[in-house]
């Protein structure tokens, strides 16, 4: 899919020393808004960092459980009978006649900021997942590994490199190889982007790693959740509502993650 750039130019001036400096160029990132529209209907309003535009919205449709197999999905194209100020930023999803979305299960708009994924949402109970928690498993991750995945992140965070201003969010296998990674001015756009990339791609996800830059809050837990991932990484810390959403699920969340060191606040036994 075409993209716009994940950086926009401006000038700035510098204060320092008590002295204003002259104005020179700044990179910033991106954000613009991205509505997603599915049989024809505005269903959600996102405020993103352009780019993997068609995995964000498979990912965002996967994680509110509207798809569930890939072959739910027909299409996700750019709307480009609009106003050229919005094009690229209007996608239309076609879905298989088989998938039993109905409209009617809507009862509100979503409208997800780049800070908060679920603004908007009338009650705690409409934000719970759809899915059912995870089941005990034998799977173990050497914390060894673990504590390698930050410095395989970073040379991924090409837009934070450039900007200071861009959440990371990446999936590993067991064995510590990086699948995929993806960069949003939105902690859940770029877990909704890695979670829409294994969706279009079919990659195994239930013996997986996600691994984010900053916190983790409740809303990743249920995206998670909806992949089957067992074990959340986070480099920063955690929510209480996480660690809440992610011991009743049985998930292994772990935080402050480090060359020699993490938190794991629940599911230590997955950790070897």
């Amino acid at each position: 899919m075409n993209q716009t750039a994940a950086v926009t130019q401006f000038n700035r001036h510098h204060w320092e020393d008590g002295k204003l400096h002259a104005a020179s160029p700044d990179s910033v990132v991106t954000e613009e808004p991205l509505e997603i529209r599915l049989r024809g209907q505005s269903i959600a309003i996102t405020m993103r960092t352009p780019g993997h535009d068609d995995e964000l919205t498979a990912g965002f449709l996967f994680s509110e459980n509207i798809l569930k197999l890939r072959t739910d999905l027909v299409e996700v194209a750019y709307c480009h009978d609009t106003p050229a100020e919005s094009r690229g930023n209007i996608i239309n999803v076609f879905i298989s006649p088989k998938c039993p979305f109905q409209p009617s299960q809507f009862e509100r708009h979503f409208f997800t900021s780049s800070s908060c994924g679920v603004c908007g949402r009338a009650a705690i109970e409409q934000i719970q997942s759809h899915h059912p928690p995870l089941q005990e498993d034998v799977v173990k991750f050497p914390a060894a590994i673990l504590n390698q995945l930050p410095d395989q992140l970073r040379p991924a965070q090409n837009t934070f490199e450039k900007t200071g201003g861009a959440h990371a969010a990446a999936l590993f296998d067991a064995a510590g190889n990086l699948m995929v990674s993806r960069e949003d001015v939105g902690r859940h756009n770029a877990v909704d982007k890695v979670l829409g990339h294994a969706f279009l791609n079919e990659l195994p996800t239930t013996n997986s790693i996600l691994l984010v830059s900053g916190r983790v809050s409740f809303e990743i837990t249920q995206k998670a959740l909806a992949g089957c991932i067992p074990l959340i990484a986070a480099i920063s810390a955690p929510s209480s509502l996480a660690v809440q959403c992610a011991d009743e699920n049985n998930q292994t969340l772990v935080a402050f993650l480090r060359e020699n060191s993490m938190n794991i606040y629940t599911g230590a036994q997955r950790i070897a």
